[in-house]
């Protein structure tokens, strides 16, 4: 069978070639075409577009960049009519795919969201758009079945890829001979997010030198781009490496996002960072219907890592919560207890292959 996936970010992209491996699986003629990155194209997806050509932060930059925004959704959908596949996977990245699947359930063709969106964070009614324009939703958070079945719609829990993800084969981290404890820096994927994370993060370690700072640069992000950034400032970069990155970090300062789960399950204490534009925080703050902007927090309902949002994202605040967490001590050790307790709310291993066989189903 045909698959058209749409992946618009890193995570998704991760999720998306882990779903397509176990899809293979069970159909060995199995074909994959869409959006999404390198991990999805070594997966045998026939790449229409990459995922970097796709990324807009902010309410801000998306109108700045709308039509370049709209050419890519003409693009795609031309794409679907012209490929005809069997079914369409959308991952997450709402903003671009819940407008693309009222387009596909028009054709006749089904529509699987795996990973729904954060409809539950904001903008609710989308979720009256999602049961309009999709076959099936399967959600990778535990509360998510609960909230769409106030609204009358059965979507399934497969577990959260991250599960698997983490504990699969994974490359050395090749760093020059160094004995001091590593503390990863993580500072997002996108540039906008980039610019303004980094210079923050980077002046809070220079109070650290007991400690080996090391940034996790993104694969679509070149390294001039991060050397521009540091303005001179002395700091390692991997690329390619998070994950090994992260399982030998001590601890970590991390940007808002799916990075803030992945460095919990791998047992490393966070500092959770936020920063954006003026104007784009304080819409947000009007739209957002959370308590927590991190997904760890939201996962177990209650402070389990500190959030620096905005104005509290300054040196100051980011060295006194990184050296409580850096140190040896009761901090430290309520978090990693609150780790445990958060796996097991995950659901398991197995996620993908769920997800997988879930996806069959529904287009069999």
């Amino acid at each position: 069978m045909k698959y058209y996936i749409i992946a618009g970010e890193a995570s998704g992209d991760l999720h998306a070639s882990n779903l397509l491996k176990e899809i293979r699986k069970k159909d060995p003629s199995a074909e994959f075409r869409g959006f999404g990155g390198d991990l999805m194209k070594a997966a045998g997806t026939e790449l229409v577009m990459h995922y970097r050509d796709l990324a807009f932060m902010g309410f801000v930059e998306v109108l700045m960049h709308l039509r370049t925004i709209l050419r890519n959704l003409d693009k795609c959908k031309s794409d679907i009519e012209q490929w005809k596949p069997d079914v369409v996977i959308l991952v997450d990245y709402p903003g671009f795919n819940l407008r693309v699947a009222p387009h596909v359930k028009a054709l006749g063709i089904p529509v699987i969201y795996y990973i729904s969106p954060q409809i539950w964070a904001w903008k609710q009614s989308r979720v009256h758009k999602i049961i309009a324009s999709t076959d099936k939703v399967l959600c990778i958070l535990p509360f998510e079945k609960d909230f769409y079945a106030k609204f009358g719609y059965e979507v399934e829990f497969c577990g959260h890829p991250l599960l698997d993800a983490i504990h699969q084969p994974m490359q050395t981290l090749a760093l020059s001979v160094d004995d001091r404890k590593i503390i990863a820096v993580l500072p997002g994927s996108r540039r906008q997010e980039i610019k303004t994370m980094l210079p923050v993060m980077l002046k809070a370690a220079a109070s650290f030198p007991q400690f080996r700072f090391v940034i996790a640069g993104a694969p679509s992000q070149p390294e001039s781009f991060y050397r521009e950034v540091m303005n001179g400032a002395k700091c390692e970069i991997v690329f390619g490496q998070t994950y090994p990155l992260l399982k030998n970090a001590h601890a970590a300062m991390v940007t808002s996002g799916t990075a803030t789960l992945e460095t919990a399950l791998f047992n490393v204490p966070e500092v959770v960072c936020y920063k954006g534009s003026a104007i784009s925080y304080t819409i947000a703050k009007q739209l957002v219907k959370v308590k927590y902007i991190s997904l760890v927090n939201l996962i177990m309902d209650q402070i389990t890592v500190t959030e620096l949002i905005q104005d509290d994202m300054n040196e100051t605040r980011l060295v006194q919560e990184l050296k409580r967490i850096a140190e040896e001590g009761e901090s430290r050790d309520t978090m990693l207890q609150q780790y445990s307790v958060l796996q097991s709310k995950l659901g398991g291993s197995g996620a993908s292959e769920r997800a997988a066989e879930l996806i069959l189903k529904t287009i069999k």
